[in-house]
């Protein structure tokens, strides 16, 4: 019997964020702050919606692209949250959350051996789907010193003859870095000059602290370079809706939709009734969730750095990122023991790239009281891992 599989799809490592959780699923008085989720509910105005779309029988399919109404309230939205005017009927599609954004994004860009450049550490599923779309991609490792953001020499240095898109994970997973409008500009003026293309992954832009989101899209010259990516997940707290869109030009998102034709069809249509009135009304519970997550960040970062765990602050997302280099042990070592060890889960570095090794993925999409009973239990592990380092004294 022949192998059923394609080579392609078994060479593809699995998600390294899965392990840790398969296991806490079934330990006892185990805590996560692994998932990427927010801990609200979605707001119930938007619930309402959907409920109300279901009960006036609005089950139908919507056109591949999207409700109208939806497209139109995402064009609002871009204009008068990153300043960026699209067209409803020909430069926004409306997808199965952001993930499948990226992913149809890709395949409608490459040819076999375009070359996809990917800063890490970032989401995991970047470099899967260039792979599947028959691109190669190529690693931009961030540094902590440059507080995980893309530098201008960074990505000049990665550029080929091949080069063909860049992906712009900011804010980001999992370090919760953003880029400044000066920094963007920089990169804008690269992009330009290399004659390359841009998928901004910006499903965290609502989520920043400090400062408004900037989007490369804004930049001069760019959105017509630049496919946005973004979603209802972490702003609206509506994940399992499923529920995202990209915003482009109108020839690659053309070639988007007939993917997303053939592959999908169109995303739920009750979840694009409620997303409607998120956009219309969900301002408000966007800015306080934004609120609370930002007290968790603030207090989060503060008991890490106090119980020996230095940690850059981040300035968007709801993830920190903090070091665990001191105490010579691997990310995965260091997660897998004060799991077994404390029942805390937390995600290895390494599952967001190579150059993750020595840092963790800790979430704080979790409330003040959880987080308190973690960092209980992940200062007493520190703790005993500083005793363990101690050198016995001589006789």
């Amino acid at each position: 019997m022949r192998n059923p599989l394609s080579k392609k799809v078994v060479e593809i490592k699995p998600s390294g964020i899965r392990k840790f959780f398969d296991i806490v699923s079934d330990m006892k008085d185990a805590i996560s702050l692994g998932v990427g989720e927010p801990d609200f509910d979605t707001p119930w105005h938007i619930r309402e919606e959907g409920i109300y779309s279901l009960e006036k029988g609005r089950t139908f399919y919507t056109s591949n692209a999207g409700l109208k109404d939806l497209k139109l309230e995402i064009a609002n939205y871009l204009s008068r949250k990153c300043h960026v005017m699209y067209h409803p009927d020909s430069e926004i599609l409306v997808t199965v959350g952001g993930s499948e954004a990226i992913d149809v994004g890709l395949r409608a860009m490459l040819d076999p051996g375009d070359e996809v450049l990917i800063p890490q550490p970032s989401y995991v599923s970047y470099l899967p789907c260039v792979t599947l779309a028959d691109g190669v991609p190529v690693i931009i490792e961030l540094k902590e010193e440059n507080e995980f953001r893309l530098t201008k020499e960074e990505l000049l240095a990665a550029i080929t003859d091949r080069t063909k898109v860049l992906i712009m994970p900011f804010p980001n997973n999992p370090t919760g870095a953003v880029m400044r409008e000066e920094d963007l500009r920089e990169i804008a003026e690269v992009v330009i000059e290399k004659d390359l293309f841009v998928i901004s992954d910006e499903i965290y832009s609502e989520l920043t602290y400090g400062a408004n989101h900037v989007s490369i899209a804004a930049m001069p010259g760019m959105q017509e370079r630049t496919i946005l990516i973004n979603g209802f997940s972490k702003s609206y707290a509506m994940t399992g809706w499923r529920l995202g869109y990209a915003a482009g030009p109108a020839e690659i998102i053309k070639q988007m939709i007939k993917i997303h034709q053939f592959a999908i069809m169109c995303a739920p249509t009750t979840s694009q009734y409620a997303a409607v009135e998120a956009l219309k009304n969900g301002d408000g519970d966007v800015e306080m969730m934004r609120d609370a997550y930002d007290k968790r960040r603030r207090y989060l970062v503060h008991e890490l750095r106090r119980i020996g765990l230095p940690c850059f602050e981040p300035y968007g997302a709801f993830y920190v990122f903090p070091s665990i280099q001191g105490f010579g042990m691997t990310s995965d070592e260091f997660a897998t023991r004060l799991l077994m060890e404390e029942k805390v889960a937390v995600v290895p570095g390494t599952a967001f790239g190579d150059c993750g090794e020595g840092f963790l993925r800790i979430s704080y999409a979790y409330s003040i009281e959880n987080l308190k009973k973690a960092l209980e239990r992940i200062e007493r592990f520190v703790n005993r891992l500083k005793e363990e380092k101690k050198p016995e004294r001589q006789g």
